[in-house]
């Protein structure tokens, strides 16, 4: 095995053991927990381990994936899109949840309003950007958890005010927001926590 792809398999099995596991049930448990009954479409599934657990926690909520990358191996099934128009009619889901997918879109604004059109109610996971230090922060996590398996790692972090332009631009309301804490042991903590993260639940805006 080359050098460079034994490193990149040996900081994935490090995540995966140190980080991963631990994520899956701390998101699945807060996203359950806001969700409404139904349809709930994962933007960006991945893997689809969260929402696999967050479909253990609630008997009344099924899960599909979209991806632009699908992956064999996907926990559910799993469909193939752009990035950016969700091939789906309108409001054919319940739900819609985005985790930390935002930072990896080419134009987050039109995925999210995406995400309203197809559903009522959208949960988005992603990270707030507000120095230096968050920045290159959130390049070191993005890249150990996403460059093994070929992440396209554009960086768009976004920072308070962007991130209240981008929702209320896809018409949507913010219902409640807030941070995700225990996401990791200490002390990945005190490096990896610290308020970047944060898990908000949003609603299409009524008409009038």
């Amino acid at each position: 095995m080359p050098p460079r792809r034994a490193a990149l398999d040996l900081i994935a099995r490090f995540h995966r053991a140190a980080v991963f596991s631990r994520r899956v049930e701390v998101l699945s448990r807060e996203i359950a927990s806001v969700l409404p009954p139904g349809r709930m479409l994962d933007i960006g599934s991945g893997s689809g381990l969260v929402a696999t657990a967050v479909a253990r926690l609630r008997s009344d909520v099924t899960v599909e994936g979209l991806d632009v990358m699908v992956r064999p191996d996907a926990a559910i099934p799993t469909s193939a899109f752009d990035g950016t128009t969700i091939p789906l009619r309108d409001d054919c889901a319940q739900s819609a949840i985005l985790i930390d997918v935002l930072h990896h879109a080419v134009d987050p604004l039109r995925l999210l309003s995406e995400c309203a059109r197809v559903a009522r109610t959208v949960v988005v996971k992603d990270h707030f950007s507000e120095s230096w230090l968050d920045r290159r922060t959130l390049e070191l996590m993005d890249w150990i958890g996403n460059r093994p398996h070929g992440v396209v790692l554009p960086f768009t972090y976004l920072d308070l005010p962007a991130w209240e332009r981008i929702h209320g631009g896809a018409g949507l309301i913010e219902k409640s927001r807030g941070s995700v804490p225990g996401l990791y042991p200490f002390p990945l903590s005190a490096l990896f926590g610290r308020g970047l993260h944060f898990l908000s639940l949003l609603e299409r805006r009524t008409p009038g």
